[in-house]
């Protein structure tokens, strides 16, 4: 069985740091996409960033570019987002998903990634 958690979440003020780490058991990061997706209450699920194991591509939605990045650690089955700058809108819970490919046609579409996480809440205050 595949599970995927999230950590690292918390409450934290604007201009602030958060590194969200997601685990993996029964499933290996190392040749699967990977995504981070957030939902705010009332939104639909967005993507935040990818990256796809293929070649390491990275994706980043326009509202996170410059302030959040995406990583892995083969070593460790985990993959993270760290998260500068934060801002009282990036307030959601924050999913990792995988997908079954090494890559994805749309990086931050939802609907190709297979596996998901709990979610882990982020909030900043202003």
């Amino acid at each position: 069985e595949v599970q995927l958690v999230e950590s690292g979440g918390g409450l934290v003020q604007a201009g602030g740091s958060l590194r969200l780490s997601c685990a993996a058991s029964g499933f290996t990061f190392d040749g699967h996409a990977t995504g981070w997706f957030r939902q705010a209450p009332g939104k639909e699920r967005e993507g935040v960033s990818s990256i796809m194991s293929s070649d390491g591509s990275t994706y980043y939605a326009d509202s996170v570019k410059g302030r959040f990045t995406i990583s892995s650690d083969n070593a460790k089955n985990t993959v993270y987002l760290q998260m500068n700058s934060l801002k009282p809108e990036d307030t959601a819970v924050y999913y990792c998903a995988a997908s079954d490919e090494d890559t994805v046609v749309k990086a931050l579409s939802r609907v190709w990634y297979d596996y998901w996480g709990q979610g882990t809440q982020v909030t900043v205050s202003s």
